[in-house]
């Protein structure tokens, strides 16, 4: 398997630290809003990643971390008139409803940056005895002077860099390149307390004290949007590798961005389209499609006619399934002629994943192998080997490209049943345990069995 790496700008082969285990990090939300579209082509793209490398026998220790502490997180909870805790356990939620409706594996953790803030403490205070962090009234601010290194993962001149940036007024910094470990206190705002005083974490620093704490000092593969390359990124393997001595990420792995009408899509300016809006049109599937539909490291213009086409993917691929799993075996002398063709396809869509995660081109194999099953289907062609070769392919292909492949009233009817799962909770809160019988009697008639577990309730059907 070959994956570009944004440190060496070259496909490289991966091979992860321990050969049977991968330790990813992706950099996740910011929660002061609601995911838009450009979120969830990196929530997608990371998980295809899992799964694909799941497939292929890795086990995989993805993190992706919550950020609610920073500069936006406090300006939006001033503009709602709401604390920024609050403001963070709302859109916390917002962001794992999108979350887990894009389909995604939920990931072995999940950590708040408020919550490693000791982590983050400590690992200051240590660049800061190693000489690689200075403290000017109550801030501390990294010295990129001491790390020779920098600008190695952007790609730029430091010089060039230098130029092009100024220390604003009010600011103690040495150079306009340094970046901040730690804001000093101001009115109104959330505050720790630290040998150099009270005062919040820069943005940089708190990803350092997550990966580290959960996944150990060398990642095998480090993501997000190529929006973060610099300064996010850059900053955070300065800070890291000046605190271990050691490489921090050994591949850096990123997502081109989203456009919206030829911009890049910003809450700011209002140009975008959230994620709630198109998973309620669209659904799960032909977002994720969609996305794949574009190599990961390609921007992609975002139009409604783009989803439009990945919706026909989607009920083409869906179509084709149904018919196998419903189709009845006939013998048929040319059977292992088509067993090799469809092997051949199969074999085509891994190569491609296989070379950079080429996703574009196994949808278009995909597409060719629901053509040539078609055929046999209309044909009269399935034979049992078939069967249950195509079936196989077909599972593995919607775990690997996270795909449920429902109709949209088998997932009209999930969803109803789900609503009135929560209208029975609800009254069974009220102590309603009559009507809430009622509900689940009902249900039971039609082949629906909830099964509760204190005031949980999960769901089968018969």
């Amino acid at each position: 398997m070959r994956i570009y790496n944004t440190l060496t700008k070259k496909v490289e082969e991966f091979k992860p630290i321990d050969k049977n285990i991968v330790k990813m990090y992706v950099c996740g939300p910011t929660v002061y809003d609601h995911s838009h579209i450009g979120h969830g082509r990196v929530y997608v793209f990371y998980d295809f990643l899992e799964r694909y490398l799941r497939y292929k026998g890795y086990d995989v220790i993805k993190t992706i971390n919550i950020t609610d502490i920073d500069d936006k997180m406090i300006k939006r909870a001033r503009e709602m008139g709401i604390s920024v805790k609050k403001l963070s356990e709302i859109m916390t939620q917002s962001f794992l409803e999108d979350y887990t409706n894009l389909n995604c594996l939920i990931p072995e953790y999940m950590p708040r940056a408020t919550h490693h803030i000791n982590n983050m403490i400590n690992i200051i205070s240590k660049l800061v005895e190693k000489k690689y962090a200075y403290i000017v009234n109550g801030d501390v601010y990294f010295n990129v002077s001491k790390f020779k290194n920098y600008g190695e993962l952007s790609h730029q001149n430091i010089d060039k860099l230098r130029a092009g940036h100024r220390i604003e007024p009010g600011e103690g910094k040495k150079d306009p390149l340094d970046f901040a470990l730690w804001k000093s206190r101001k009115p109104g705002e959330p505050y720790w307390k630290t040998p150099w005083g009270e005062g919040r974490p820069g943005w940089h620093i708190e990803c350092t004290a997550m990966s580290m704490k959960l996944l150990g000092q060398t990642l095998d593969i480090h993501g997000g949007g190529e929006d973060l390359i610099f300064p996010h990124h850059e900053n955070e393997k300065t800070q890291s590798e000046a605190y271990t001595g050691k490489r921090f990420v050994n591949h850096w792995i990123h997502v081109g961005l989203v456009k919206l009408g030829g911009k890049e899509m910003s809450k700011s300016t209002g140009n975008i389209i959230l994620l709630k809006e198109a998973l309620s049109k669209y659904g799960s599937d032909t977002l994720r499609i969609m996305y794949l539909k574009t190599h990961y490291r390609s921007p992609l213009e975002f139009t409604w006619e783009k989803l439009e086409e990945a919706k026909n993917i989607q009920e083409k691929l869906r179509r084709t399934y149904n018919l196998i799993k419903e189709a009845i075996p006939n013998p048929d002398p040319t059977e292992e002629e088509n067993l090799n063709e469809i092997d051949e396809i199969w074999r085509n869509i891994l190569d491609a994943l296989d070379n950079d995660l080429n996703t574009p081109l196994a949808i278009s194999e995909l597409m060719r192998l629901t053509n040539h099953l078609t055929k046999l289907i209309a044909s009269n062609k399935i034979t049992t080997k078939i069967k249950e070769r195509a079936i196989k392919i077909f599972e593995d292909t919607k775990f690997i490209f996270g795909l449920k492949l429902e109709s949209k009233l088998e997932t009209d009817a999930k969803r109803l049943i789900e609503l009135l799962i929560e209208i029975r909770r609800k009254l069974r809160d009220k102590k309603e345990y009559e009507l809430a019988d009622y509900i689940r009697d009902r249900l039971k008639e039609i082949g629906v069995y909830l099964e509760d577990k204190g005031m949980e309730t999960t769901y089968h059907l018969a």
